[in-house]
């Protein structure tokens, strides 16, 4: 690896944009891989740098390499709730398809987390609501299961069905979403999953 390219990865990890456009400047690889297998801008998006991040999508990085674990910028950010990055790998050419090492589209943890701008911009985006993970859910049993049932998941819960979430889709075990949410006690969600 060269120094342009080591100088490029620092920079990235610790949020320098003018050190990244440097970089870039002086020959960098912009998607080698350092640590973890991650490019440049996994390690921006990781930590959250948007304008580290900003300066290697502008530059062309790809927003869907993705590191060792499985997660590109892509991903993480929609996972994560970073939704600032979130939009620039989408404006530049997201894969909504792609999928993490769960199986899973960004959408699905993005509801696991309660994460309800984030479900949004997927959901308008065009994440496919259906997607069903290797664990046996879509978004819309993360959002029961591994939720709280809290007003902030009911949110999420309305989010997906509106967004055409199917109601009817059962979970690995043939439960359906009303079913594991009242298993719960989560009134609220099965008031909207019954709306």
């Amino acid at each position: 690896m060269t120094e342009a390219t080591r100088n490029l990865i620092a920079a990235a990890e610790s949020g320098d944009a003018e050190g990244v456009a440097a970089a870039l400047d002086a020959g960098a690889e912009i998607d080698a891989r350092g640590s973890g297998g991650m490019t440049a801008l996994v390690a921006a998006t990781k930590a959250n740098h948007v304008d580290a991040a900003r300066t290697l999508i502008e530059a062309g990085a790809d927003v869907n390499a993705k590191d060792d674990i499985q997660d590109s910028a892509y991903l993480y950010a929609g996972a994560r709730g970073h939704d600032e990055i979130l939009r620039l790998t989408l404006e530049h050419g997201a894969d909504l398809a792609s999928t993490n090492r769960f199986g899973g589209t960004a959408l699905i943890p993005a509801a696991e987390r309660g994460l309800l701008s984030t479900v949004g911009i997927l959901l308008e985006a065009g994440v496919d609501p259906d997607h069903v993970n290797n664990l046996g859910w879509t978004a819309l049993h993360e959002a029961i299961v591994l939720g709280d049932g809290s007003s902030r998941y009911v949110d999420v819960v309305r989010a997906l069905i509106d967004g055409g979430a199917d109601i009817r889709i059962p979970d690995g075990d043939g439960v359906l979403p009303v079913d594991l949410a009242a298993g719960r006690g989560y009134d609220a969600v099965v008031a909207e999953l019954r709306r």
